[in-house]
């Protein structure tokens, strides 16, 4: 069963809270802070895996969560890092954010990583706060939350051959004639209903990886048929096979719909080296109908899947094509593209009808460790944002004194210093 579309949910493990503890030891007087951190969450991470064909696991399996952090301890123990999840994934599947439909990632080599949802990081324990004015800090920071997002995945099975044609032209059959693939045959329209793969084993230990495709019917690139539901799965491939049956009414007019029908599913078939194929050489009238047919094509094969006459000398042709697309660079190794550095703002600042809203990861951060019942760590709270220059900001867009200030789920009341 080939399940080329699931929706994933992931939750980022959560940084261990840092621990508040002092030493306290015969014979050590003044031991001091010595509350170790929490251990950085354990994020979870998308790899393309060649050994999986379908999103079926992920389909049933659509929540993954990376493990929390380790709290800290006293003696300056740090917490362990908590386990990272590693989500599986065929190659060729795109990743795309839920809510935008923002394309994020492509995982088509094997082993290629995403990044999925990052781990929070560990809190600080109390010793990390120690200064020259501040000998016995009395507060430590909790964990940071780790990161949540939904994701949809779409999978496009990679193959260097895309074969198309109408429901019965023979692509099964073919794909069975050629590879060790055992698709399902029959007499009767839409056979195929998910996308096969076979590959083809030629001389001198080359192969030639092909992609039968369900029937594409006539408005297919509307939503009629199955093909419009596959014809992504074609988009990857270097070379596509046209696979047309002699016995069809008007083979021309075959071909023409097929290539309509590719055209307005999208422009990326547009610049694919096409090879046509007239298949069922081994019923009589086919065979006479093809030299009346030849100069139509072009150039093209007369085959007969069924019985393999002309399917090695039509292979071979398609493995020169594919080869020579092998051979050359992709666009994006011919000119590296320079990689530019992006600033980050610690914040930005919304207007609100009684107040301002503050976004920004180094704000929420900072909200979002405070253990706002401890009055050191508010104060603690209060100096970083100071820091970021903050309140600055706010004095000069007008800010008064009472108004509320909401970071993420915390809101206070704004004083000017």
């Amino acid at each position: 069963m080939l399940v080329d579309r699931a929706r994933v949910k992931v939750v980022a493990g959560a940084g261990g809270n840092g621990c508040c503890a002092f030493r306290r030891e015969k014979y050590v007087p003044r031991g001091g802070p010595s509350g170790g951190d929490g251990g950085d969450g354990g994020s979870v991470f998308f790899i393309a895996d060649e050994q999986l064909t379908s999103l079926l696991d992920v389909k049933y399996h659509s929540f993954w969560k990376g493990e929390r952090g380790q709290h800290g301890m006293g003696s300056d123990c740090h917490g362990w890092t908590g386990e990272d999840a590693l989500v599986h994934l065929p190659a060729g599947t795109i990743v795309r954010d839920f809510k935008t439909q923002e394309l994020l990632a492509d995982l088509v080599e094997p082993g290629q990583r995403f990044l999925a949802g990052r781990g929070g990081r560990g809190g600080k324990g109390n010793a990390r706060f120690v200064t020259s004015t501040n000998r016995a800090p009395r507060f430590a920071e909790l964990g940071e939350p780790g990161e949540e997002r939904e994701y949809l995945l779409e999978l496009k099975v990679i193959a260097e051959v895309g074969v198309v044609g109408l429901p019965n032209a023979g692509k099964s059959t073919l794909l069975a004639a050629s590879t060790a693939a055992r698709p399902k045959i029959d007499n009767y329209p839409f056979t195929t209903l998910s996308p096969n793969l076979g590959v083809a084993m030629l001389s001198d230990h080359r192969t030639l990886t092909l992609a039968d495709i369900p029937g594409i019917i006539e408005g297919a690139s509307q939503g009629k048929g199955l093909g419009h539901d596959f014809l992504r799965h074609i988009e990857r491939t270097k070379v596509l096979l046209f696979l047309i049956d002699l016995g069809d009414e008007d083979p021309v007019q075959t071909r023409d719909i097929l290539e309509n029908e590719l055209a307005q599913h999208s422009s990326v078939f547009a610049e694919r080296p096409r090879v046509y194929a007239l298949n069922k050489a081994d019923v009589p009238e086919n065979r006479e109908r093809f030299e009346a047919l030849e100069s139509a094509f072009g150039t093209a094969r007369c085959i007969s899947a069924a019985t393999g006459e002309g399917v090695v000398a039509l292979l071979e042709e398609l493995w020169a094509l594919v080869e020579r697309l092998r051979r050359e660079p992709e666009p994006a190794e011919l000119e590296a593209e320079e990689t530019e550095y992006t600033y980050e703002a610690p914040f930005t600042i919304e207007r609100m009808p009684n107040g301002f809203r503050i976004e920004g990861r180094r704000a929420m951060q900072a909200a979002q460790m405070t253990a706002f019942d401890n009055d050191a760590a508010v104060r603690h709270f209060h100096n970083r944002l100071k820091r970021m220059g903050l309140f600055h900001a706010l004095k000069r867009m007008g800010a008064e004194e009472g108004q509320t200030i909401a970071i993420g789920d915390v809101e206070f009341e704004y004083h000017p210093d």
